[in-house]
């Protein structure tokens, strides 16, 4: 059965409690008043067709996005360089507070299918957070996670061959699929194998040959965009091979 991700009510409503993202989001533990006053604070989900940017690299910064379906990638455009892709957006997660220092959005983020976002203004929410301590610890644990995120990813690319970055990723993903109450062992894959390797460091051939070899040893299966993990400890087994136990997604 192929991943289905959680879509928008049909009249577009807004209405926190009736997301089924409820429990991956900002307002997590809010009590109804303090929910309803954040969900008032939140612009209609915004539809973006494949492709299509949410921001631009050097936009300023006026808000926070929170992907209610679908999914994003951010790209950070260096002079003589090719893009760079340094992040990938689920259901539940926060774009832009990598802009909140710099008041400037640090990479471009688009669209890799038909996505909704909730925007939230970043004026408001300081506002409300201001009034709501619930609110203003969670936004201060999703900075944190992506602190986290940012650290697991320079080990990932520091010193570690192909077929331990791209065991790694899978499990990210994996590990990040779980925890949406999604199938950690079977996923639909977003974003193409070119992306892969800008986010990796590694070259579109060296990840097509890694996700070939991964199959012939029956660790995944792909078909198309679809990934069946087969064996989650022996991908495990190889992500940590010499660098101590994996730390998750």
């Amino acid at each position: 059965m192929s991943l289905e991700l959680p879509r928008c009510q049909s009249d577009n409503t807004t209405r926190c409690e009736r997301c089924a993202l409820h429990a991956r989001c900002l307002p997590l533990g809010l009590e109804l008043d303090a929910l309803e006053s954040f969900a008032a604070i939140i612009r209609n989900p915004r539809p973006l067709k494949r492709g299509e940017a949410l921001v631009r690299q050097g936009d300023t910064f006026e808000s926070l996005f929170v992907v209610r379906s679908g999914s994003l990638k951010q790209a950070v455009t260096q002079e003589g360089q090719r893009d760079q892709v340094t992040h990938f957006y689920l259901p539940g997660e926060i774009v832009g507070l990598d802009g909140i220092g710099e008041a400037h959005c640090y990479g471009s983020v688009m669209a890799m299918e038909s996505t909704f976002v909730c925007e939230l203004p970043f004026r408001r929410l300081e506002d409300l957070a201001e009034q709501l301590s619930e609110l203003r610890g969670q936004i201060y644990r999703c900075m944190s996670r992506e602190l986290r995120n940012d650290q697991r990813m320079m080990c990932l690319l520091s010193g570690r061959t192909a077929d331990q970055r791209l065991a790694s990723f899978m499990l990210g993903l994996s590990e990040r699929f779980r925890a949406r109450g999604f199938s950690p062992y079977r996923f639909h894959l977003s974003m193409s194998r070119s992306d892969i390797g800008s986010y990796l460091g590694l070259a579109l051939e060296t990840v097509s040959r890694v996700l070939t070899r991964f199959q012939q040893q029956s660790l995944v299966t792909v078909a198309g965009r679809e990934l069946t993990i087969n064996d989650i400890e022996a991908l495990v087994a190889l992500a940590e091979e010499g660098i101590g136990r994996h730390s998750g997604g």
